[in-house]
């Protein structure tokens, strides 16, 4: 049975040469919309082929439409140069809208001061600063331990491990800095005999041809 059946096949309509021609030839000086309407296409298609085409607006044509947007013949755009009619003004709040503000000092409910600690994507943190930035106010742990002990910080050619696996291990005897590279050697499915290479490489084919099935069967949309 066919990926397809049951379902309507759905096919790429290809521009033919008189439509390229008529493109090429009205595009710079028409509306897109318009032109859109008479070659039977999506505007969007219409504007991606004459990009591939290389082909733009004509000055002639992008001064007439800015001058019928000055005339409020279009919709409402800011045009070049404007400047907006708030600009330099302090916005203050009015009625109850300032009792639903953030007042100054005010902390979110997951605050956590300097030195609290949390696990997560299976690492110990500890919180150093407090900027609210929270994806550089927290440390790994077993980092800090590094540093602490005067072994430098942690290149991004680099990685710190565990020696023993055990994540919860912060012993400095337990942490051994590798290269990316090395590290990847050690984490290869080589490393666990042919049976388990073997398996590896069955369950990247199986991936595979699911994939594949699965872009054959996906509905494309028609231009």
């Amino acid at each position: 049975m066919s990926a397809n059946d049951g379902k309507p096949k759905r096919t790429i309509r290809r521009w033919s040469d008189s439509e390229i021609a008529l493109l090429r030839e009205r595009y710079p000086d028409e509306d897109t919309v318009e032109l859109a309407k008479t070659l039977g296409r999506l505007p969007d298609r219409v504007i991606k082929k004459a990009c591939l085409m290389g082909i733009g607006k004509s000055d002639a044509y992008q001064k007439a439409r800015y001058e019928k947007m000055r005339a409020g013949g279009l919709p409402k755009q800011f045009l070049p140069g404007a400047i907006p009619w708030n600009k330099g003004i302090s916005y203050h709040a009015q009625g109850r809208s300032v009792e639903h503000q953030f007042q100054p000092g005010h902390r979110p409910k997951n605050w956590l001061p300097i030195g609290s600690e949390r696990w997560t994507k299976r690492y110990l943190e500890r919180k150093v600063t407090d900027t609210g930035d929270t994806a550089h106010d927290f440390r790994l742990v077993h980092h800090l331990v590094w540093e602490e002990a005067g072994r430098g910080s942690v290149p991004a050619t680099h990685a710190l491990v565990f020696r023993d696996g055990n994540r919860r291990n912060m012993d400095l005897d337990n942490l051994e800095l590798v290269s990316r590279e090395d590290l990847m050697r050690r984490n290869s499915c080589h490393n666990y005999g042919p049976e388990i290479a073997r398996l590896c490489q069955l369950v990247g084919a199986i991936n595979r041809k699911i994939n594949n099935v699965t872009k054959l069967t996906k509905p494309k949309a028609t231009s």
